[in-house]
């Protein structure tokens, strides 16, 4: 039921971002405790076993490239291919796949956290008095092994130009499938319910169990 919990905080998260520019969805790896030997107290004389549930192992997020969908708008990219802009926040570089831009008051390309977007060489990018900036003037960075950090962005360490080719006036389309993950939500919330109805079982047991003894007990 813990394992679940956690799986429905990351499903919901998922799906209000169904509609967020290069985001990319979570996935939460289950492992199992494994099983417990049941033996019989007096004999020693094995029983079975029983399994002992599950919890989440790891979370890992789907990187894949997205599709593009043209915005017209001069201050929107996205990639095609790998690779990844930079950012630069106030704890140092970070690496996003949402190309949704715009400019701050000195001219400069900035995203919506007022971060300024980088090139190639990490430079501030300067946006014309007709207000577009070049795709070519975006740096694109290969980052293996992001970390999700929050606002759409990641932490990794780049190991220089990616092979994805940036798009004028497109925008990368969210990871998330929200039919297939309002199913895997459903399937979820099910998964919850059995074992909540197991624990429900397991209490009116004991109750009876606790009844009858005190009735034999009492006559």
């Amino acid at each position: 039921m813990l394992a679940e919990q956690v799986r429905q905080s990351q499903l919901s998260n998922d799906l209000a971002n169904a509609s967020t520019p290069g985001y990319k969805p979570d996935m939460a790896e289950q492992q199992s405790f494994g099983s417990l030997l049941l033996a019989n107290t007096s004999t020693g004389q094995a029983v079975g076993t029983i399994n002992t549930g599950v919890r989440i192992d790891k979370v890992v997020t789907d990187t894949s490239p997205s599709t593009l969908n043209q915005t017209g708008q001069p201050l929107d990219f996205g990639i095609s291919g790998a690779g990844y802009f930079a950012v630069r926040t106030g704890s140092g570089i970070s690496y996003t796949r949402d190309g949704q831009f715009q400019s701050n008051n000195q001219s400069q390309l900035v995203d919506a956290q007022g971060n300024l977007v980088l090139g190639q060489n990490g430079q501030p990018i300067t946006v014309s008095t007709k207000g577009t900036v070049p795709g070519s003037a975006l740096g694109v960075f290969n980052v293996p092994n992001v970390t999700k950090q929050g606002a759409n962005n990641f932490s990794g360490a780049s190991t220089g130009k990616a092979s994805g080719v940036v798009h004028q006036g497109e925008l990368e389309n969210s990871g998330v499938d929200p039919v297939q993950t309002m199913t895997d939500m459903i399937a979820s919330l099910r998964a919850y319910q059995a074992g909540q109805s197991a624990l429900q079982s397991i209490d009116q047991t004991m109750q009876e169990d606790a009844t009858s003894v005190g009735s034999i007990a009492g006559g």
